[in-house]
């Protein structure tokens, strides 16, 4: 698969976005048709708010004592038959995958949506390997025939229109079709089917781990999660940490908010509890289970500042109604996870200076907090990286040289007042019609937004004419 080119700086990804037509047509009717499904469904969810506050507080006191939750996972588990691996690192995690698929002989697998992997980079390790990797997922399918990655958390081709699809199809699978959804998804269907019967290795995602009966969760919508967990001989799950929950009654509240979160629905069409392979007995299921606990950068964030980042349950909802994703789509970010949270998340997992531009791109309008089934301050924590961004100088010196001045000046009266008739002088050269167009070097900046003139008069100065007027009469 492609690889977002990251020598390319993020204003020129983004400025190629802005300028594909296919992309913006895309994106425009499923992030509206999205933001519509959530308000509805909320809407006529009452409960919503009540539980939404008390998912945070799950999500918050499992941190607070992750270390005994994630013990108790282990231990259940491997009560039921499973194996647990830990991974502090991507390479880890891929290299215990790489070695179970080794040992068991596997030369397929057919993979169940999982955001997890993307971040590991699973597939390229398989097929270097010599291990075929298919995804099953429809929209992960797709994007894996167009060598691409995902542009969306829970909708991975959301990039593409019926059209684009219906033509891809035609290249990578000879079949010319029209461009109907239903059709695609036949055409789909058969080409999976097969492939579900031939691989060895099944590799799921979760989107919860239970920690007191040891059961992986997984929410999907289109079935293929149950082929991948119940027809291979070997079921691999790999979950970050931060996914263990204490108990099957705080799942239930994870799942009334989390489907109305991502795609409006009540409940998503299914939810498949996992428990270690198949026993004696039992007519289907896994020889062997393995769980992949991933850490990659998760455990130092629990004193870190972007904590608040580890409660995402992956829904993508912030991406739905943030103002530049919605213009931008996923692959101009150019890492795994895009939109607000894809930022805090690229953040922890690459460092602060992966995200030196990245930290910018949000407009800080708060749609994100608002639509978040955790409430995850996403602002505030994109505040903070940019501080840290500016504190370890990894931003242009002409940025912080600017920033600097500016934060100096507007926290002294004085400098404020001084710097007023000085300002007024130093912009003519550039004032046009009332703005500022174009500041030596900022051309970057300045190339697309224009700045109001400093104006003639301040307000202090026009109240002050004001009541030296009246007082006059």
């Amino acid at each position: 698969m492609s690889e977002t080119d990251l020598s390319v700086p993020f204003r020129r990804r983004a400025g190629e976005a802005l300028r594909d037509a296919h992309l913006q047509e895309a994106l425009t009717i499923a992030t509206t048709k999205f933001i519509g499904l959530q308000r509805e469904a909320f809407g006529e969810f009452p409960e919503g708010d009540r539980l939404r506050d008390l998912a945070r507080e799950i999500k918050e006191a499992t941190l607070q004592r992750l270390d005994r939750y994630l013990g108790e996972l282990v231990d259940n588990v491997e009560r039921l038959g499973g194996r647990v691996h830990y991974a502090t690192t991507a390479e880890e995690a891929r290299r215990v995958v790489l070695d179970i698929a080794t040992r068991t002989g596997a030369r397929m697998a057919v993979k169940s949506k999982s955001m997890a992997t993307e971040e590991i980079h699973l597939n390229e390790a398989l097929e270097a390997a010599g291990v075929t990797a298919v995804e099953t997922d429809l929209g992960e399918y797709i994007i894996q025939l167009a060598h691409e990655r995902p542009s969306h958390i829970i909708a991975p081709a959301i990039h593409k229109t019926k059209g684009q699809v219906a033509d891809l199809f035609a290249k990578e699978l000879g079949r010319r079709v029209a461009a109907d959804p239903e059709v695609l998804t036949q055409i789909a269907r058969g080409e999976l089917r097969e492939k579900f019967l031939r691989a060895d290795l099944g590799i799921t995602g979760a989107n919860f781990a239970i920690a007191d009966t040891g059961t992986v969760v997984l929410v999907t919508n289109e079935g293929n999660g149950r082929m991948v967990t119940s027809l291979p001989r070997v079921h691999v799950a790999v979950m970050g940490v931060e996914k263990v929950v204490p108990s099957m009654t705080d799942l239930m509240v994870f799942l009334q908010i989390l489907a109305k979160s991502a795609t409006g629905q009540k409940m998503s069409v299914y939810t498949t509890l996992v428990r270690g392979p198949r026993r004696a007995g039992e007519l289907e299921g896994p020889e062997e289970f393995h769980l992949v606990l991933l850490d990659n950068g998760r455990i130092r964030q629990l004193a870190g500042t972007l904590r608040e980042a580890l409660y995402c349950l992956r829904c993508g909802a912030c991406l739905n109604v943030c103002p530049v994703y919605r213009q931008i789509g996923g692959h101009a970010y150019g890492y795994t996870y895009p939109g607000p949270i894809g930022i805090l998340l690229t953040a922890m997992l690459e460092g602060p200076a992966s995200v030196k531009d990245l930290a910018h791109a949000s407009s800080l309008c708060g749609a994100c907090v608002d639509a978040c089934p955790v409430r995850i301050d996403i602002p505030k924590m994109l505040v903070e990286l940019r501080h840290e961004v500016a504190a370890k100088r990894l931003a242009p010196w002409t940025e912080r040289v600017a920033y600097g001045l500016l934060a100096r000046l507007l926290a002294s009266p004085r400098l404020y007042r001084w710097a007023k008739p000085v300002a007024r002088l130093l912009q003519r050269p550039f004032v046009r019609d009332g703005a500022i167009r174009r500041v030596p070097l900022f051309d970057e900046w300045t190339r697309t937004r224009d700045l109001p003139a400093v104006a003639a008069r301040t307000f202090q100065e026009c109240w002050r004419e004001l009541v030296e007027e009246e007082l006059s009469q």
